[in-house]
């Protein structure tokens, strides 16, 4: 009798190697696979025979001119512009020992490789330039996988694991970023050397950098301040019309403020102020003892939302403001709070929301609060935790979701500026948990003579989440000012009330102002297209380099700080009034993202993009050399030499930064 034929299949498992972006994320894939687990230096090794390491950002740097000639070490105009024939790529000396891991653990073939950067451009481009750098084979590099993940939760990091995706679908980010980097190091480089030679021809010393985002953030610093010493005053009238109201309980006078018609455009602004005293007298005098016949009426309750968790940009201008910390500082407490007590999630996030998952875990945070920040029990006890605010949304988080206090139960010794950075982010993450501000809003349209006058009134009826945060005097405007009348009721205007103002020139740039310029840049462009890319691109800069835009160009003494304005120095106006004028508005950035998206997209190449941007650099490169030395450049004050003393302290701040920026 024949026996049937068994045929057992066998699934051979190829134990993988994890290259996370970052030491967190690395520590949150090793916890969701088997164990027992072996820490050595750099990497994490599994029980099933998985291995994780990680980056530590950009384990990579583009190298200096002279790498590629000797010549280049000496500065000169006849050399530029410097374009690389064949880029190369060195190990930041920060990093060089870590990649010295990850290049030894890429060496066994029998490990399958998993990109783990973030889900983002950079995050592809920093573990794909490690893989091409350690000289991985073409045929391993083409069947790398790709690992998604934009929350540290163990759920959320199970589900990313079951979801792995071919390496090479990515490819497009990866060539997006990397047109990014080279594009940036051609336009920096050869730009700051050219205008720090002519600044030089000009008798001045200092180095004069320009970038592509940086150089559009002086400009805006460099016109502001300029509009403020320019600024002529000019005297502008107001008129309401005082309309006595009596009730058994009160009388008053409601305050209706003249709106202006067309005809009188003739002596306005373009902000709509009226400029000619004799006008408005003479519509004061025709509405005195005048009726007053309601036209409009309008009642109604509105809802303020509280606002979102915070990204870093958010959480730097509210601590600028609330503090007056910098925004380096205010990333160099996140670093800490993130890293050192894992008290906060990832810090350099641009998202303002959070996966619907994490709202599972609110009491956890919660409680966490309570004990760590006894300021805010009051609030931890006030807070409904089962409402979900609009902060909850999987549709809006990418690389990395808002930042927000974590449900550490182990007690810290925090700092002060770490409690203060603290409370903010936990305050901002307990709002969500409480209802909407409500007011009760009121406006009447009169006309008086012909003329329309309107009378606004707002209180408010419950402060839901401003019991958290405070709330202004302007939160309790007079409602009983503005009584809820009905459309055609006729009163009579007892006088008109003349207002005599003047024009203010707009206020020198602070810390907050100014990082809230850099992420709401659209508004200083007029093309409406640019405006649409620079919203979506989240402004100038990124989270993570804001600050160090900043820090740069009050180094390079092109900005300084005056008490808690930032103010530019001489030598930053005559650098802005030396370059082309497009070097100096952010639509040069505009138009960069707008084509780095398309090649992300599969729909631009990477070479048209290059040859043209090589080309308009020669163009500037050869304007530079036949023309003569700017006249902005002349006579500049020499920059100030820095102390031995505050050399050292740079020095450690510069240690601590690239300490803060490796996570």
């Amino acid at each position: 009798m024949l026996r049937p034929q068994v045929f057992v299949a066998f699934i051979v498992f190829m134990p993988r190697l994890f290259i996370a972006e970052k030491p967190s994320l690395g520590r949150a894939i090793a916890d969701v696979l088997p164990r027992p687990h072996q820490k050595e230096d750099g990497c994490i090794r599994c029980g099933n025979g998985d291995i994780v390491t990680w980056c530590i950002g950009h384990l990579l740097e583009q190298v200096e001119p002279e790498a590629y000639d000797e010549r280049y070490k000496k500065w000169r105009l006849e050399d530029l512009p410097i374009v690389p024939q064949q880029w190369q790529l060195r190990p930041r000396k920060t990093a060089a020992r870590q990649l010295t891991v990850i290049k030894k653990l890429l060496k066994s073939s029998s490990l399958q490789i998993v990109h783990a950067g973030d889900p983002d451009r950079e995050g592809q481009l920093l573990v794909d330039e490690v893989l091409e750098h350690c000289r991985v084979s073409q045929q391993r590099r083409a069947e790398t996988e790709r690992l998604l993940i934009n929350d540290l939760n163990p759920s959320a990091v199970k589900r990313a694991l079951q979801q792995i995706r071919h390496n090479r679908e990515f490819i497009p980010l990866s060539v997006s970023a990397l047109a990014r980097s080279r594009a940036d190091w051609l336009y920096g480089m050869n730009m700051s050397r050219a205008y720090t030679l002519l600044g030089q021809r000009s008798g001045y010393q200092g180095v004069l950098s320009v970038g592509r985002v940086q150089t559009p953030v002086l400009g805006l610093v460099v016109r502001r301040d300029e509009t403020i010493e320019n600024f002529v005053p000019r005297d502008y009238f107001t008129l309401h019309a005082l309309i006595p109201y009596h009730t058994a309980d009160q009388a008053f006078d409601i305050r209706a403020r003249w709106k202006p018609s067309e005809a009188c455009r003739p002596w306005q602004d373009d902000e709509g102020r009226v400029l000619h005293r004799p006008l408005v007298e003479n519509v004061a005098r025709r509405i005195q003892g005048q009726p007053a016949t309601v036209t409009d009426s309008e009642q109604k309750q509105t809802r303020q939302n509280a606002p979102l968790p915070y990204s870093l940009s958010a959480l730097q201008i509210d601590a600028a403001k609330k503090y007056g910390m910098s925004a380096q500082q205010v990333l160099n407490v996140c670093q800490g709070l993130y890293e050192k007590h894992k008290l906060i999630t990832y810090p350099r996030s641009d998202c303002r929301y959070l996966p619907t998952e994490h709202w599972q875990a609110s009491a956890a945070v919660t409680a966490t609060i309570s004990t760590l920040e006894p300021a805010l029990k009051q609030a931890v006890d006030g807070a409904d935790l089962s409402l979900k605010s609009k902060a909850w949304n999987d549709s809006k988080v990418d690389a990395h979701h808002a930042i927000i206090p974590t449900p550490k139960t182990k007690s810290a010794m925090l700092s002060g500026d770490e409690q203060k950075i603290y409370h903010l982010i936990a305050r901002q993450y307990l709002i969500q948990f409480y209802p909407p501000a409500c007011y009760a809003e009121s406006q009447l349209v009169f006309e008086i003579a012909g003329g329309t006058f309107i009378a606004k009134g707002k209180q408010m009826v419950s402060p839901g989440w401003k019991t958290v945060t405070g709330f202004r005097d302007d939160d309790q405007d007079g409602l009983e000012m503005v009584p809820p009348l009905t459309k055609g009721t006729i009163l009579t205007c007892r006088e008109g009330e003349i207002g005599s103002h003047q024009t203010e020139p707009p206020r020198p740039f602070t810390e907050a102002t100014l990082l809230l310029a850099m992420t709401g840049i659209a508004r200083f462009v007029e093309d409406k297209s640019l405006k649409k890319i620079l919203r979506e691109t989240d402004g100038l800069g990124t989270e993570a380099t804001r600050a160090g835009i900043i820090d740069t160009l009050i180094k390079r003494q092109l900005l300084q700080r005056e008490g808690k304005q930032i103010r530019s120095t001489p030598a930053g106006r005559g650098l802005i009034h030396a370059l082309p004028v497009e070097s100096t508005y952010p639509d040069m950035t505009a138009q960069w993202e707008h084509q780095l998206q398309d090649m992300a997209e599969k729909n631009q190449a990477y070479q048209p993009f290059m040859t043209a941007l090589t080309q308009q650099i020669g163009h500037l490169m050869q304007q530079v050399k036949t023309a003569p030395p700017p006249d902005s450049l002349r006579s500049l004050p020499q920059p100030v030499k820095r102390s031995r003393a505050r050399k050292s302290f740079a020095k450690r701040r510069v240690k601590q930064s690239s300490s803060a920026s490796s996570s």
